[in-house]
């Protein structure tokens, strides 16, 4: 029986075969997507509001997958996400912090996150706009510049915002 997760290759007048293995699908073709895409590529979590998310992608042009969006992903665990956003070549944006915790969550298992915290919705939104002009479109900024890294990003007492110290 043949393994699936092997691709097999018959030459024409030899008829040998030639064994390659192959990865997954999101595997294959993530490294492909990251360098078509300029845009940052964003994982919005639960919690991150639908009108939020609708921002992120028509305000900042950025290419968000919402997991709200795809039935498989609702109910998922923190750590699959987390997972699933390295596969994917995404930085998680959340509000959850949870994530800032190291021991469930190793900064160097990660494709990088953002934990923003804000009062409303409006406060949110102009931390999403200096995280896009100061973390994603920053000069050099490649196309995971948190990877292996996390940020709290907050609301300062003087009312800007500044990213708090990587968590």
């Amino acid at each position: 029986m043949l393994n699936p997760r092997k691709s097999i290759g018959i030459a024409n007048s030899a008829f040998s075969i030639q064994h390659s293995a192959m990865g997954t699908l999101s595997s294959e073709l993530s490294p492909h997507l990251a360098r078509m895409s300029q845009e940052p590529r964003i994982y919005a979590d639960a919690n991150i509001p639908i009108g939020i998310v609708e921002f992120m992608r028509h305000r900042l042009r950025w290419d968000v997958l919402f997991v709200l969006e795809h039935e498989e992903l609702r109910r998922a665990r923190d750590i699959e996400h987390y997972r699933l956003a390295r596969q994917l070549g995404r930085t998680i944006v959340t509000l959850d912090r949870d994530y800032i915790d190291d021991r469930q969550f190793p900064p160097a298992e990660g494709a990088g996150v953002i934990v923003f915290w804000a009062p409303d919705e409006l406060r949110l939104r102009s931390l999403l706009r200096d995280a896009d002009r100061m973390v994603f479109r920053a000069n050099g900024a490649g196309p995971l510049p948190l990877e292996g890294r996390k940020l709290h990003w907050q609301l300062t007492e003087s009312a800007g915002s500044l990213p708090g110290d990587p968590a």
